[in-house]
């Protein structure tokens, strides 16, 4: 029988060239042993599952809810936590974190979701959950930056839209959430009075999308665009596929992150029902928030047809860090969803602290590319001010430009090399 060590069988390679290619290998690993020395102590949802389950348990003593109460969504839709007596049961709150805390919630709205409040470790103030959903004084004192990045003033051709490209657009479908985080670039559309729209006011927006035959891919968002009830949403995405040059919409939600059990029988019948293609984008910014309820859902919304990508937000102290936001991208693959951008963290009103550097995103980006697999890299974007949309933002990779047919490029692992290229077309 043929072996592998027979020269004529298929498989065989000399062992001097399996000794070169073992070398080779080892120097690989080499690239990425700062990541492994570290990966196993960055806390995810499901290695810190233990801890999660007595948050839970303590979150229902405190509220007076039960088991089934925390499979129901609406029920953590009614308890969500926008009181601070209720917080300091939950979690350690210091006095002076108090103190903070009642200048910045006069100015900004909190609520926090009794599962996404699960997450949060209740002895560690730095812990990258509460750091996103709890109020800090830093945002009270932040009166410098911009209230409206996106110029929605002027990108707004008609009620709850926002169109800041040419064949796509965004229904603004509520301003409410399951977690009014504390990065949230909507902050000043997150008002005092919750704003649940009824067909009728969807039906300008439907008009205006209907006689604008560019218009391929509606984004519905707000908000939370799965904040809608099953039957208001099933009507929207029910009417958006009657204007036949709607080729796909997209939903808007953190809920996969904040409030897994939204995704209920009731939404995927919803979204199983569609002539046309569903996309789900959500937002996990922390290995934290991949749980194994997020990926319970994630499963559902796939057996629905409905693809899920992720928009993470480039976060000082929280997920800035290559190491983290490495794990971040792994976790998302695990659980089938796709990382898909970056977001630089905009220049808002109340954020400041969150904003880390563009380098400190490049830097990301270069840990990533050729350091793990390509469908774990996403886009690392900038949205350019006064709405003029998102901007990608790349490691150069490129030296120079076709020169008489030669390129001139380093490698994700920085060699330099020479690449025969066709020359360009001439305009």
């Amino acid at each position: 029988m043929s072996t592998t060590k027979d020269i004529g069988h298929p498989l065989f390679v000399p062992e001097a060239n399996r000794e070169i290619a073992n070398e080779r290998a080892a120097t690989l690993v080499d690239t990425i042993s700062d990541y492994l020395a570290v990966k196993d102590t960055i806390p995810t949802g499901f290695t810190e599952r233990e801890k999660i389950l007595k948050s839970r348990k303590r979150i229902l003593d405190v509220l007076g809810g039960t088991d089934e109460d925390w499979n129901d969504w609406h029920w953590h839709i009614r308890m969500g936590i926008d009181d601070i007596d209720v917080l300091a049961k939950i979690i350690d709150l210091t006095d002076e974190e108090v103190e903070d805390f009642d200048k910045t919630a006069n100015l900004y709205r909190w609520k926090i979701s009794p599962y996404y409040a699960s997450l949060m470790d209740p002895d560690d103030h730095r812990c990258p959950i509460r750091m996103q959903a709890v109020p800090a004084g830093l945002e009270y004192f932040d009166r410098e930056e911009e209230t409206d990045p996106y110029a929605s003033v002027f990108n707004s051709p008609a009620p709850l839209i926002t169109r800041l490209y040419a064949d796509r657009l965004i229904i603004n479908a509520t301003n409410i959430c399951s977690v009014f985080c504390r990065h949230c670039l909507r902050k000043k559309d997150i008002a005092q009075k919750d704003m649940v729209y009824h067909r009728d006011d969807f039906q300008a927006a439907l008009d205006y999308i209907a006689g604008c035959p560019e218009v391929r891919d509606v984004l519905i968002t707000g908000g939370d665009a799965l904040y809608l009830s099953n039957d208001t949403l099933g009507w929207l995405l029910e009417e958006l596929e009657k204007i036949p040059h709607v080729e796909m919409m997209r939903l808007g939600s953190r809920m996969i992150a904040t409030l897994p059990m939204r995704v209920d029988d009731g939404l995927i019948e919803v979204l199983s029902n569609r002539r046309k293609p569903v996309y789900l984008n959500t937002q996990l910014n922390h290995p934290l928030e991949v749980t194994p309820e997020t990926e319970e859902a994630v499963l559902k919304l796939m057996k629905a047809g409905v693809m899920v990508s992720n928009q993470s937000v480039l976060l000082k102290d929280i997920n800035h860090n290559v190491h983290v936001m490495k794990k971040l991208v792994h976790e998302l693959m695990k659980i089938r969803v796709r990382p898909y951008y970056i977001f630089n963290c905009k220049k808002l009103q109340g954020i400041r602290h969150f904003r880390a550097s563009v380098q400190d995103g490049l830097n990301i980006m270069e840990n990533l590319r050729g350091y793990t697999s390509g469908l774990a890299v996403p886009t690392f974007i900038i949205t350019a001010p006064e709405g003029k949309g998102k901007t990608p933002i790349l490691p150069t990779y490129l030296l120079n430009p076709n020169r008489n047919g030669k390129l001139l490029f380093r490698t994700w692992g920085g060699e330099v090399c020479e690449y025969d290229d066709e020359l360009p077309d001439e305009e």
